[in-house]
């Protein structure tokens, strides 16, 4: 295929989907309108299917056949073979399936010939040629969309505009006259007929009027541009000597049955604004939206109860197991107050002194293990008491880690923020909003002890809290 036909072929292609894109806009716009006041304007007939029924209660498969008439030449012109043409016949049959009432699928196979002659040039020769008559046989595949409709304001369409474009496969077997008048054409080395096979690309349009629900009466036209140059027996050249690829067009005319029963429409003269508005406006449906009205409502009145917290302390009513607690009491899940033991200082002090911890006083430094992020149980009094006045004051701290010295310097810095992000998250889930809590690494710098010694790296090992 030559860069003319190419672009041609891209050009019309790029034409047909803007057609069906803009003119789908403008009849569904149309549509809108039309409904309006739908008393007046909608006929009567009504359907048992629905938009989003799907496919399955659609008849979907057709079968046509149709005769015409064939031609050399195209309506959108280019270069020809020939100066004039003689009516050939034509004709085809189709199978197509309707995968969405604007798309379907078709399979085409076509049959007939082809002629032109140049009895009325100058020299009665056209290329060097008088004349061509050329047998062809074609199958292809093309997708066809639904763009416009006439009686789109009615439950059913009367009047349907497609576009179609495809590919397949031709073959043809061309006969010619030369310019001496001599006849010829394509044998093979035994004499027999040869035909040639090329790439075949239809782009066409279609009129679709329905005579009955299953019945339809087509009339299209469609230029069929082939990946090749013997179509006419000889080459057709441009003034400058280049090749053209060879082309014909085929309008016709015929009738297309849809299989199926009365149970199922025939899904191409479906008006699905129609149809929904029918759906929109069926009494059963209006009933079921009202009751399910009812039961959203039903749904926000049990969220709302399930919102109301008399006392104020974070805990729904339904769910607090101590109501009417004072104002400003720190409560656990079920809303009772949170107790926190008191501790034995003596015990503690006892304990400090063989491990190295602080006091469990809120805000005291939190110790840690020998290369380890992992929160010791006798951090937690001093975290929960954190905690509470945290959640009571709403005040924000920044978590500084750290680490001692044995090490290389990026190990100890990762070690100082998992440390912090430790605390972090006992404190989270322990009621603390997060964004009122930062991390900040330091690694092992700003010791507080000598880590020259075991005493001074326990005490190093902490996650100190900086307001």
């Amino acid at each position: 295929m030559n860069y003319s036909t190419l672009k041609k072929t891209v050009a019309l292609s790029v034409v047909s989907l803007m057609a069906v894109t803009l003119v789908n806009a403008q009849a569904d716009t149309t549509k809108k309108m039309a409904i309006r006041d739908t008393s007046k304007t909608v006929s009567s007939a009504t359907t048992t299917a629905k938009v989003f029924g799907g496919l399955g209660q659609y008849s979907t498969w057709s079968v046509g056949v149709n005769v015409g008439i064939t031609s050399p030449f195209l309506a959108t012109g280019g270069t020809n073979a020939s100066t004039k043409w003689t009516g050939a016949l034509g004709y085809g049959i189709s199978l197509r399936e309707k995968l969405a009432h604007s798309f379907s699928l078709q399979l085409d196979l076509h049959g007939g010939k082809v002629e032109g002659n140049s009895s009325n040039t100058a020299t009665g020769t056209d290329f060097g040629y008088q004349s061509f008559s050329t047998t062809f046989y074609s199958g292809t595949l093309s997708g066809l969309a639904n763009v416009a409709s006439v009686d789109f304001i009615h439950r059913k369409n009367a009047i349907n505009f497609y576009l179609s474009a495809g590919a397949g496969l031709v073959i043809y077997h061309p006969t010619y006259v030369d310019g001496s008048g001599t006849p010829g054409s394509y044998t093979n080395a035994d004499g027999s007929k040869h035909y040639a096979k090329e790439l075949l690309l239809p782009v066409g349009g279609l009129v679709k009027f329905r005579l009955s629900d299953a019945l339809a009466l087509n009339v299209g036209y469609t230029e069929n541009f082939i990946d090749g140059y013997n179509f006419s027996g000889y080459h057709t050249f441009s003034p400058g000597g280049a090749v053209f690829s060879d082309h014909y067009s085929y309008g016709y005319g015929g009738l297309e049955y849809t299989f199926g029963t009365k149970s199922k429409p025939n899904l191409d003269w479906v008006n699905p604004v129609a149809m929904m508005y029918d759906e929109l406006y069926d009494a059963a449906l209006r009933q079921e939206v009202e009751a399910l009205k009812g039961r959203v409502g039903n749904v926000e009145n049990a969220v709302n109860d399930l919102k109301k917290d008399a006392d104020g302390d974070g805990v729904s009513d339904q769910f607090d197991k101590c109501p009417n607690t004072p104002a400003g009491t720190i409560v656990d899940g079920s809303g009772c107050p949170l107790v926190i033991p008191k501790l034995d200082t003596a015990a503690f002090c006892k304990f400090c002194s063989t491990h190295g911890d602080t006091t469990s006083a809120a805000y005291s430094n939190i110790q840690f293990e020998f290369d380890s992020s992992v929160l010791k149980t006798s951090a937690y009094p001093t975290l929960d008491k954190t905690s509470a006045d945290l959640r009571s004051s709403g005040k924000t701290v920044t978590l500084a880690g750290y680490a001692s010295s044995e090490g290389t310097a990026a190990h100890n810095m990762r070690l100082s923020r998992d440390r912090a992000n430790s605390v972090k998250t006992y404190l989270v889930n322990s009621g603390v909003e997060a964004k009122h809590l930062k991390v900040k690494a330091y690694g092992e710098t700003h010791p507080i002890a000598d880590n020259s010694t075991e005493e001074g790296r326990i005490k190093n090992r902490r996650v100190e809290f900086h307001r």
